[in-house]
C-alpha cells in the first residue's frame, strides 16, 4: 500500500522519465508497478488519487464470534474447573456436557490474542539449552569425558556404580572405580587421585561429564576449581554431548566375556572391570585412533608403530606392485580429536562418533 505523498512523488518521477523520451510501461517495470497502476492513481484531471482502501467499510463475517461469545470463552477457559487444562481437553469436555461455544483451534486463536495462551499446570515450558562449548585435544591429558553405569548385583533391582575416566585424545582409561551408590565425594576422590597420577598441571585440562548430581555435586565442583580442571557439562537429556564415554560403556557391556549373569558380589565386579580395563587399554586396537592401543598412544609411540606399518606396506608394494591398484594404506596418525565440534570446525575422523569413539 503506497501513501498519497509516495504516489505524488512516483507519478513525478514518470513523468519526468516521459519527457526524456521513456516508455511508461519500461517506467513501471523498473519501479515493479504496472502501467495500469499507475494510471490508476490520477484522476482525469491528473490529480494524485487517495487510497481508499483504508477507509473502506468491509462487512462483517456472518461466522465470526461476537464480543459476548468470546468473553464467555475466556471465562469457561479461565474457571477452575479448565484453567489448567487446554482447549484440546476442555471443548472435549463441553461436549460431554451438551454444550458446544466454539471449535478448538477458535479457542487457542481466542486464548493467543488474549495472551492467556501459556503453559498450563506445573510443567514446566521447555528449556533451550546452548550447545556445550567445543574442544581440541591434540595430545593426551588435554580433554578428559567421564560418566557413571550401572553393573546388575545379584540382588534382583540393585545394581553398581562403575566410574569410568577416559582420555578422548588417546581412548585410554585413566581412572574407573566401582562403588555401591554414586557421589559427588567419590567422584572427586577419583578425578583427584587420577590428576596427581598424570601429573595434571592447573588449567591444563578440561573434564567433560554430563548433567547428573555426582558431576554437578558442590563438592565435585570444588575440588576440580582446586585442582585448576575446567568444567564442561552435556546438554540434558543429550547423550551425543557425551559420546566417547556412552561409546565406551557399549564396548564395555558389549565384549564377549562380559558376564551374562549379575555380578555376585561388589569385589566380583571389580575384578571383572580391572580385567577389562586392561585389556581395552594395553590389547585393544582401536579403530579411532589407526588401530594402535590406547595405551601406545597415551605414550606417545603410536607414531613409530604407524611409521612401522607404513613401512612394511610400501614393502610389500616393491615386491609386488602388480597386486597394487594405487597408493598403500594410509597409517597416518590422527593429530586432532574434537568434542563436541562445531559445523565449520573439523569433525571425529569417523562416520559416526558414537559407535566408533570406543
Amino acid at each position: 500500500m503506497t501513501s498519497g505523498p509516495d504516489r505524488k512523488r512516483i507519478l513525478k518521477l514518470v513523468e519526468e522519465a516521459e519527457r526524456a523520451g521513456a516508455r511508461r510501461s519500461r517506467i513501471g517495470d523498473l519501479l515493479g508497478l504496472s502501467a495500469r497502476t499507475l494510471k490508476r492513481w490520477q484522476d482525469a484531471q491528473g490529480r494524485v488519487r487517495k487510497d481508499g482502501r483504508p477507509e473502506a467499510s468491509r462487512p462483517i463475517p456472518a461466522n465470526r464470534l461476537s464480543e459476548e461469545e468470546r468473553q464467555q470463552i475466556l471465562a469457561v477457559c479461565n474457571h477452575p474447573d479448565h484453567a489448567h487444562l487446554p482447549p484440546s481437553q476442555i471443548v472435549p469436555m463441553l461436549a460431554d456436557e451438551g454444550i458446544y461455544l466454539a471449535s478448538e483451534s477458535s479457542f487457542y486463536r481466542i486464548l493467543r490474542e488474549a495472551d492467556q495462551l501459556h503453559r498450563r499446570g506445573k510443567a514446566q515450558p521447555p528449556r533451550k539449552s546452548t550447545k556445550p562449548q567445543s574442544y581440541k585435544a591434540t595430545a593426551p591429558n588435554q580433554v578428559w569425558s567421564w560418566d557413571i553405569t550401572y553393573l546388575a548385583a545379584a540382588i534382583r533391582g540393585c545394581f553398581y556404580r562403575l566410574y569410568l575416566v577416559m582420555d578422548i585424545y588417546s581412548r585410554k582409561i585413566v581412572a574407573w572405580e566401582v562403588h555401591e551408590g554414586e557421589s559427588a565425594e567419590q567422584a572427586a576422590s577419583l578425578i583427584t587421585r587420577a590428576c596427581l597420577r598424570e601429573g595434571i598441571r592447573r588449567e591444563q585440562l578440561v573434564l567433560h561429564a554430563d548433567n547428573g548430581g555426582p558431576m554437578k555435586g558442590a563438592t565435585m565442583l570444588a575440588t576440580l576449581q582446586k585442582l585448576g580442571v575446567v568444567p564442561s557439562f552435556s546438554r540434558p537429556s543429550v547423550s551425543d554431548d557425551n559420546p566417547y564415554s556412552e561409546a565406551l560403556f557399549r564396548t564395555l557391556k558389549y565384549v564377549p566375556d562380559y558376564p551374562s549373569q549379575p555380578f555376585e558380589s561388589l569385589e566380583a565386579a571389580r575384578q571383572w572391570v580391572h580385567a577389562f580395563v586392561q585389556w581395552y587399554n594395553e590389547s585393544h586396537r582401536h579403530s579411532a585412533i589407526g588401530f594402535v592401543t590406547p595405551a601406545e598412544r597415551h605414550e606417545g609411540n603410536d607414531r613409530t608403530i604407524l611409521e612401522a606399518r607404513t613401512a612394511v606396506y610400501e614393502k610389500a608394494r616393491a615386491a609386488h606392485p602388480e597386486r597394487w591398484s594405487g597408493p598403500v594404506r594410509n597409517w597416518a596418525p590422527v593429530t586432532e580429536v574434537w568434542l563436541n565440534p562445531d559445523r565449520e570446525q573439523t569433525p571425529l575422523p569417523v562416520t559416526d562418533s558414537r559407535a566408533r569413539a570406543a
